[in-house]
């Protein structure tokens, strides 16, 4: 088996978590390939690009930005990713880095279950397609100010949206942005997708879930000069790219899945009271 790593340098004992993975490694005869960025970290530990390997899984180490960044290079490899969060939610993530060596052993074994999420596939005009996991996001950059979009469902107009932006989000995505938006949360094996409004200009405008099948299509109205006006689309809040004044964005379903690696039985609705404090009070510690 031939595991690649992706990671945030930023958490404090990386390294120590990163040699304690690679000796598990050499001892169960693991290949093991960090990515660039992690150079340095562990001496002697193999450094490559990982779009350049041949991999079976993938592992993170950070909190969720890390896994979503690893997860869209897995989902368009179509192999499986496990992530060990260093971080403080890490809402996606299967276990902590205390399950480290333990975790690359239930992989090496095959011990381990698959979830597979639903991705996005957003496309500028006739540009390469950009793979999302959580959301696809339009917005402005510069100056803080109410765009006007238009956005349609399978070619029928939903109408203008005037906001401070919009989300398209996968069920995955409902517990991130669009749920700090105001959208709802949706259980992974529900295919749907979320449209919902950044601080909308009306009160009228609420999120909106539309079928997984359906294909979205959201073009600025109303350009305003000037470099401050710049209209940008996210990806995950981590991929940037400029869509011009009539432009077209068309987001729909990805056709391979994310496929997230799970060890043991794990329960959305557990992660939701654990990681998001679902619930009343009267039962939450400290």
């Amino acid at each position: 088996m031939n595991v690649g790593i992706v990671g945030n340098r930023r958490y404090a004992g990386l390294a120590e978590i990163l040699g304690g993975i690679a000796a598990e490694a050499r001892a169960l005869r693991v290949g093991l390939v960090l990515e660039a960025g992690l150079a340095g970290v562990v001496p002697g530990a193999v450094v490559d690009d990982l779009t350049q390997q041949s991999l079976d899984v993938v592992l993170s180490l950070g909190g969720d930005g890390t896994l979503l960044r690893g997860a869209r290079f897995a989902c368009r490899r179509g192999i499986p990713i496990l992530g060990l969060n260093l971080g403080h939610v890490g809402f996606l993530a299967s276990a902590g880095p205390e399950a480290a060596t333990r975790a690359l052993a239930l992989l090496a074994h095959g011990d381990f279950s698959i979830e597979p999420r639903m991705a996005l596939e957003a496309r500028l005009g006739d540009g390469e397609p950009l793979v999302a996991v959580n959301d696809v996001v339009v917005h402005k950059g510069g100056i803080a100010r109410v765009i006007r979009l238009a956005v349609s469902v399978d070619g029928e107009p939903v109408g203008p949206y005037s906001a401070d932006g919009i989300i398209v989000a996968t069920p995955t995505g409902s517990t991130a942005y669009s749920m700090s938006a105001g959208g709802p949360i949706v259980v992974p094996s529900v295919d749907a997708l979320v449209l919902t409004a950044i601080c909308p200009h009306t009160l009228a405008v609420r999120p909106l879930v539309v079928p997984a099948s359906a294909r979205i299509t959201i073009c600025p109205l109303d350009p305003v000069p000037g470099p401050e006006s710049d209209l940008l689309v996210s990806i995950d809040g981590q991929v940037a790219a400029h869509i011009a004044p009539s432009q077209e964005l068309h987001v729909a379903r990805a056709l391979q899945p994310v496929l997230l690696a799970r060890l043991g039985e794990e329960s959305f609705f557990g992660r939701l009271s654990e990681k998001l404090q679902w619930g009343d009070l009267f039962d939450r510690k400290g």
